[in-house]
C-alpha cells in the first residue's frame, strides 16, 4: 500500500468513525488523481437536478471509480428525496425489490413496503416534514449518510394531536449498494429528541 492509498484509507476511516459518533462532518475530498481538480471531485459526481436533494457536504473514496461512485451519489439523492418528499417514484428508483432493513423497528414490515410505511407515519405527524442530506459518505459498496429531519407537529402521532410544534432531529444510514440499486439498509434515529418534541412519551 502507497503513502497516498494509506493516507485516504485513514481519512476515510476517520470520517466513517466521526459520523458514527455524530461529531464529525464530512469535507468534500481532496484530489488524488491528475485529471479531476480538488473542485470537480467529488462535486462532480452529485447529480444538480433540481428536484433532487443536495448533499451538504460530501466525501467519496476516488478508488472506487468516478462511474460507481455517480452511481452510489445518485442513489443516495433519489433515496433521501423519497425521504424528503415522501414520494415513491424516488423510493422505488432507489431501492431493490428484495431491500432488506436490517435495524427493522416493530410493526414495520419488512421489505419496500416498510419504508413507505414509515414515511406515511411520519407525514401523518409533520406533513412538512423535510429530510437535509447533511453528510453524505460513500466507501466502497456502503453508502452513510447523516440527516437532519424539520418540520412541525400539526398532525396525529399514537393518538396525540399536534399544536404546531417544532420537529429538528438526526439520523444515522448505512445503506449497501447491490449492482444497481440499494439492497440492504442499517440506520438510528435519535428517537428520544423527536420524542421529547412531539411531547409524546417512550
Amino acid at each position: 500500500m502507497n503513502s497516498r492509498t494509506l493516507i485516504r484509507t485513514t481519512a476515510v476511516l476517520a470520517t466513517v468513525i466521526g459520523l458514527a459518533a455524530g461529531t464529525v462532518a464530512a469535507a468534500p475530498a481532496r484530489d488524488t488523481g491528475r485529471h479531476d481538480s480538488a473542485h470537480d471531485w467529488p462535486q462532480r459526481l452529485i447529480d444538480r437536478s433540481p428536484d433532487l436533494v443536495q448533499p451538504k457536504a460530501l466525501t467519496v473514496d476516488h478508488s472506487i471509480g468516478a462511474w460507481r461512485a455517480a452511481q452510489e451519489v445518485h442513489l443516495a439523492q433519489q433515496l433521501y428525496t423519497f425521504w424528503n418528499t415522501g414520494q415513491q417514484r424516488y423510493l422505488d428508483a432507489a431501492i431493490s425489490p428484495h431491500f432488506r432493513d436490517n435495524t427493522l423497528p416493530p410493526g414495520r414490515p419488512q421489505g419496500p413496503a416498510g419504508p413507505l410505511l414509515a414515511s406515511e407515519s411520519f407525514r401523518a405527524a409533520v406533513p412538512d416534514l423535510t429530510c437535509e442530506l447533511s453528510d453524505l459518505l460513500v466507501t466502497g459498496d456502503r453508502i452513510t449518510a447523516r440527516l437532519v429531519f424539520r418540520g412541525h407537529f400539526t398532525g396525529t402521532f399514537d393518538g396525540v394531536r399536534g399544536q404546531g410544534q417544532s420537529v429538528d432531529f438526526n439520523a444515522i444510514d448505512i445503506q449497501h449498494v447491490g449492482t444497481d440499486r440499494i439492497t440492504e439498509d442499517w440506520h438510528i434515529e435519535d428517537n428520544t429528541a423527536l420524542l421529547a418534541q412531539l411531547g409524546v412519551r417512550a
